[in-house]
């Protein structure tokens, strides 16, 4: 399949990161212990750290991670600055507000992990932490992230194609739908303990796409981001990556993927069915009840809480993925 590269955007002076957040970040990562790292443009082998101290060398990770960039993936749009990736954040368990994930995850284990791909295949698979990295080619993905709150970020993810996972797995015929789950350990997520601190929501977060969703090229499994090892705060240590739907979808701390024939459950929909639908395809043109969907706040160089706005795009401007809905209403099947 032909992937299109997204058209060049034109941006705005207020758009391009400056000189003194370059700086700062680069003084931020020294100080943070990530010595050597390189730049992802510069290299295809690149140092990957986690964020957690070397005073914990049970849980810190230095090791490389090669992969080779994917030109057809590059995004043309400006990449919206790491620290503000990296503390910006959506992931309940470790509480709703967006600080809260860099705040509270950094005492969380990744190592060891279990990760099983299972349900409705011939070959069930299970991989441990060092399997992550090195099962399958990784490669680098510079994708958009559409927020359903209505801001947005362009993110260098490190991974693999989803469809290559579950082709390992060699899925059967009857498989119509890919269900995931996250980490359930109340002890190490605070969200999960505590109703209040979670968001109301009914643990473990669980997520699905159909099986021509996750099959599809641009569909992404993460366990890097900006060259490094994924921090806990982004959904540590592999999480889904869909860009043309709405962030919620793209689930964290992936402990299962089932294959089967039945829809499955999601966790927003669950909670709100009227305003979190199973698609949550990204739509310029389906408001969520409480805000319009027509516009969003791109996250850039300048404040978290700048108020300049850009359009958004149909599948937030990843059109290939268009025929897989041909024959649906996108505003019934929001």
């Amino acid at each position: 399949m032909l992937i299109k590269t997204p058209a060049k955007s034109t941006c705005k002076e207020h758009q391009v990161t400056d000189e003194t957040v370059y700086k700062q970040r680069r003084q931020i990562i020294k100080s943070m212990g990530f010595l050597g790292a390189a730049s992802l443009l510069q290299s295809t082998q690149v140092s990957a750290f986690s964020l957690f101290g070397d005073d914990e060398p049970e849980k810190f990770v230095t090791r490389p991670l090669r992969f080779s960039p994917a030109d057809k993936y590059q995004s043309k749009d400006i990449v919206t600055p790491e620290e503000k990736v990296i503390s910006y954040n959506n992931f309940y368990e470790f509480g709703t507000g967006k600080a809260d994930p860099a705040e509270n995850a950094q005492s969380f284990n990744v190592n060891p992990w279990d990760l099983t791909i299972n349900g409705l295949v011939d070959k069930p698979i299970s991989l441990g932490y060092e399997d992550l990295y090195k099962k399958l080619t990784l490669e680098e993905r510079i994708y958009r992230l559409r927020c359903v709150e209505a801001w947005s970020m362009v993110i260098p993810w490190v991974g693999f194609s989803l469809a290559d996972l579950i082709k390992l797995a060699k899925p059967l015929s009857s498989a119509k739908y890919v269900a995931f789950e996250t980490l359930y350990d109340p002890k190490q997520m605070p969200g999960q303990r505590n109703r209040f601190a979670g968001g109301g929501i009914d643990y473990p977060y669980v997520e699905g796409l159909t099986i021509e969703e996750a099959t599809h090229p641009l569909a992404f499994l993460a366990v890097g981001l900006y060259g490094k090892t994924l921090p806990p705060q982004n959904g540590a240590p592999i999480r889904l990556v869909v860009p043309w739907k709405y962030g919620f979808k793209s689930i964290k701390s992936i402990t299962n993927i089932r294959l089967t024939d039945k829809k499955p459950p999601t966790t927003w929909n669950m909670l709100a069915s009227n305003e979190y639908g199973f698609y949550a395809n990204v739509n310029p043109k389906v408001d969520h009840p409480r805000w319009s969907q027509a516009s969003e706040r791109r996250i850039t160089s300048g404040g978290l809480f700048n108020t300049s706005r850009i359009p958004t795009q149909m599948f937030n401007g990843y059109d290939e993925v268009a025929p897989l809905y041909a024959s649906l209403d996108l505003k019934r099947n929001y």
